[in-house]
């Protein structure tokens, strides 16, 4: 007898719909013809609202301007949390491709009842359903008769890939004409009738506290209408942006300052890093049976500075008061997480709280989009019921919105008689990567830590690993090394206030990673791409250094003063995959010539969408690589504007590459952050390449050229 064959796993919905069930909060039918549409992921720049209309429009098949996408807010929008980790067309599609799919059925069955005809004799054409001897109706005709206000089923069968209309295709972006053709898209720009503008405060050294205020010379000013002051909160409110210049100003000379407290010494931070108390943290372990017995260790250390967010745009935000309750304007990633530390501020119900996304300056991460929103809030408490408008400085930006954390990475790698890598081992010293908002019991914004009655400032975790991690995302290799032991070491101290950076701690590890791979394929006198392709077993991650390779021509022939490098991973070792080719130039200063990608995110619903955010994850990158680095002394941030904290120019922007590996029949995964770890290391490879010189201390500048080289590296 047989045995009975194991019962499928029961059909689950998608995440985000499991935690948003209800079909009426994603969808709405209007009888003129439209359907509004209400995800609860942001558009940052990175094209998602786009690929969710595509979504959207194939399964239901409709035009995809009948489309109105509504901007998240909690008065209207599911919770999606935030958007970021690279997440938004995996979590935010998925769920919405179902409740379209859902919702088409239930229109079928609704019209098949009224024209009398079988169901799968049906057919949708832009909201138009007939079928046989020309009967017909639509969704508009029918909106009125369905009630959407029930929960998703799971089960919803969704069309096949090769039905779908949109996605797959290059369509152009829907969020470009507003901003092509200058209308109010961006928060900065917009202006609620009785509009004032305030300013904030805020000291020079870190961590000051206000010890003594004299308001004159802010009264003094013209168009004043407030100062506030909470403890070592403060700022003006006004008529006009340039009376709150003047009055801050004023405002400013009248202020006295703690001293604050020190920071670490900026030339030796990987020594800082691993002195300070930290909480250890294993990731992973592999042990064989029997562990090949090794002949010698390599070991290497490689680090990252802090990194700024700088956006080109400040951030701002806007709030109004009615009464006890508050709407908030913000172009945060997580409008829920935003009014949850909101009320935990204010004291208030988070239903007394509505928190409505704008776009602004884009940042990839945890900036101060969140820190201004709160700033609005407390200054608009002071403007009767008008309407506040809050944007910081470039000098504030700069110096109080939370950093990507520094890291220090040693990696040891034991080799056999051979020079095969039998043991790996490797370690992580680093801040969390985590302090967003509305994740916690205390508030993790940054007037919430000057009020009179201050909450505790938090020091920074790291997601789960199953969400990705923090400092140790893709630290576990993808190689296949028959033993290593991975670990984490997060700081309890942050005298540097850091948070979500875009890779969070994927770009320091993938740098170590590569970087020591090429370190041990050089001591083996191997190809660095036949090394990896050697060490790999998943074909993906094969074809995208095999694509990335060609493309490139990899290796044309030696030039004096060229080079030429590579980096893969896979993001997160569960999204896409991507693999870099760079070609440096570096008689000079080290100029990157070409970026040659190919990259893998599955079903790619827009092509361009994905070429669009690894072209523009590769140029962050370069900037990061080549320029990027947080300034201090043992006072202040002094890294404050362009010329201290400089980032690639237009003219510094290398010709970019891209192949899109097309994978229909493979559920979509996020391209944002997939560029970042392969093209540093790519870079950093290509360097050694040209230079003979390992510099293993990002960035890699004319200063860390000369150091690497007294070194002997």
């Amino acid at each position: 007898m047989n045995p009975q064959a194991p019962s499928p796993p029961p059909a689950q919905l998608p995440v985000s719909l499991a935690a948003n069930p209800k079909l009426s909060s994603w969808l709405k039918f209007s009888p003129q013809g439209q359907v509004t549409v209400t995800p609860g992921k942001v558009e940052i720049g990175q094209g998602i609202v786009t690929a969710l209309a595509q979504i959207a429009a194939d399964e239901l098949d409709v035009d995809i301007s009948r489309l109105q996408m509504l901007r998240a807010s909690t008065a209207t929008s599911p919770n999606e949390g935030v958007t970021s980790g690279s997440l938004s067309v995996q979590q935010s599609g998925r769920a919405l491709r179902h409740v379209c799919a859902e919702v088409r059925q239930i229109f079928l069955e609704l019209a098949s009842e009224r024209l009398g005809v079988e169901i799968d004799t049906l057919a949708i054409e832009d909201g138009t359903i007939s079928g046989p001897g020309n009967v017909r109706t639509s969704y508009w005709e029918l909106a009125g008769d369905i009630r959407l206000d029930r929960d998703a089923t799971p089960g919803a069968t969704a069309k096949l890939a090769t039905r779908r209309a949109l996605a797959g295709n290059s369509i152009q972006r829907i969020d470009i004409p507003d901003k092509v053709f200058a209308r109010p898209r961006f928060i900065h720009d917009c202006a609620l009738p009785g509009i004032l503008h305030g300013r904030v405060l805020r000291p020079v050294n870190s961590r000051a506290k206000l010890t003594d205020l004299k308001e004159d010379g802010a009264r003094a000013i013209a168009g004043l209408v407030a100062v506030v002051r909470d403890g070592s909160f403060a700022g003006v409110v006004s008529e006009t942006e340039h009376s709150a210049e003047a009055a801050l100003a004023g405002l400013g000379k009248g202020a006295t300052w703690s001293d604050g407290e020190p920071l670490p010494d900026e030339s030796d931070l990987s020594a800082f890093l691993k002195a300070q108390p930290s909480e250890l943290t294993i990731i992973d372990d592999r042990t064989p049976p029997a562990a090949p017995a090794k002949t010698r260790t390599m070991r290497r250390q490689y680090s990252r500075p802090y990194i700024a967010h700088a956006s080109i745009a400040p951030s701002c935000a806007m709030a109004q008061w009615n009464g006890d309750r508050v709407h908030v304007w913000t172009h945060s990633q997580g409008v829920y997480l935003l009014r949850a530390d909101l009320a935990l501020v204010l004291r208030l119900p988070v239903d007394n709280i509505t928190v409505e996304h704008m776009e602004g300056a884009g940042c990839y991460g945890h900036n101060a989009a969140d820190d201004v929103a709160l700033d609005a809030v407390l200054l608009a408490k002071a403007a009767g019921g008008r309407p506040v408008r809050v944007m910081w400085s470039r000098e504030h930006e700069m110096s109080h919105a939370p950093f990507g954390a520094a890291m220090a990475i040693e990696i040891e790698a034991g080799l056999d008689a051979e020079d095969e890598i039998v043991d790996w081992r490797h370690s992580v010293w680093s801040n969390g990567h985590a302090a967003r908002p509305g994740r916690a019991a205390q508030p993790a914004l940054l007037a919430a830590f000057e009020l009179e009655n201050p909450f505790p400032r938090m020091i920074s975790s790291n997601p789960p690993q199953a969400n990705g991690g923090g400092a140790d995302r893709n630290s576990v290799p993808l190689y296949d090394f028959p033993s290593w032991h991975i670990e984490s070491h997060r700081l309890k101290t942050m005298p540097v206030r850091t948070s979500a950076l875009r890779t969070l701690g994927a770009q320091g590890n993938v740098f170590a990673i590569e970087s020591f791979l090429d370190e041990i394929a050089a001591e083996c006198h191997e190809d660095p791409v036949a090394f990896r392709l050697r060490h790999l077993r998943d074909e993906r991650a094969k074809d995208v250094i095999r694509a990335a390779a060609k493309r490139a021509k990899w290796r044309p022939d030696k030039q004096p003063g060229i080079g030429y490098g590579i980096g893969f991973a896979r993001y997160k070792n569960t999204g896409a995959y991507c693999a870099a080719v760079a070609e440096i130039e570096g008689e000079k200063d080290i100029r990157v010539r070409k970026l040659t990608l190919a990259v893998d995110v599955g079903e790619a619903i827009n092509p361009d969408g994905v070429i669009n955010q690894i072209e523009g994850g590769a140029i962050q990158a370069t900037s990061w690589v080549l320029k990027e680095r947080v300034r201090f002394d043992r006072q202040r941030i002094t890294s404050t504007d362009w010329t201290d904290y400089p980032i690639l120019r237009f003219s510094e922007v290398p010709e970019v590459e891209i192949e899109v590996i097309q994978r229909v029949e493979l559920d979509p995964v996020g391209a944002g952050e997939a560029a970042h770890g392969p093209v540093t290391a790519a870079i950093a490879n290509a360097v050694f390449d040209c230079l003979g010189v390992r510099v293993r201390d990002l960035p890699i500048t004319r200063d860390s050229l000369i150091a690497a080289m007294e070194l002997g590296s």
